[in-house]
């Protein structure tokens, strides 16, 4: 076990974790003690730190000897099942300790969907696409819902722009929900794709 872990550099991933949360916390209580701003400036942090906590984990999810994986007399899906959730439900932990309050706007329920959900993107990604690649999917999304969602919560833009809105929004939590267990559930069952020149 300690090999795997290791071969996988989760330890760094965990360490990560604590870090973006930490300062996700300190960013929150800033951008709320700013004149003129209130705890819907926490927005930023509930999208940046769950995009930051999903490349982390998307990163630890390199297999540096997948040809080994394959060939294993006893089923690998459960462990990789393991390594993608244990290391979300830390940093949902994590974000839920760092946003407290506020549940109807931008706090601990909004980070831990966006949390979920970009997990799951990163996940489906690194099955996809390599590990080494699984940060692009969702710093692109995110990027490009940041930039053309509406103000606004509610209506259509929960479903496309789930992760900009407020904490309760069903449409949004349904999204990030199937995003995790797709993502989750593709990388348990093939792994992470091996890319030509990885080691």
């Amino acid at each position: 076990m300690r090999l795997y872990l290791r071969s996988r550099a989760l330890p760094a991933a965990l360490a990560a974790l604590v870090g973006t949360a930490s300062v996700a916390a300190w960013a929150a209580r800033w951008l709320v003690s700013l004149p003129d701003f209130d705890h819907t400036a926490r927005l930023p942090v509930v999208v940046l730190g769950p995009l930051l906590a999903a490349a982390a984990v998307g990163a630890s999810l390199h297999t540096p000897s997948d040809e080994l994986d394959r060939t294993a007399v006893r089923a690998w899906w459960p462990r990789r099942l393991a390594h993608v959730l244990a290391p979300t439900v830390l940093a949902a932990a994590l974000f839920a300790l760092a946003l407290p309050g506020h549940t109807e706007a931008y706090g601990a329920p909004a980070a831990v969907r966006n949390t979920l959900g970009l997990v799951g993107v990163a996940a489906a990604s690194a099955a996809l696409a390599g590990a080494r690649l699984s940060w692009l999917p969702p710093v692109f999304f995110v990027g490009a819902v940041y930039l053309a969602a509406p103000s606004e919560g509610g209506g259509a833009a929960q479903w496309w722009a789930w992760v900009m809105q407020p904490g309760p929004q069903a449409g949004a939590w349904t999204v990030a929900v199937i995003a995790f267990v797709t993502g989750a559930g593709g990388y348990a069952w093939r792994g992470a794709r091996h890319m030509t020149g990885e080691s």
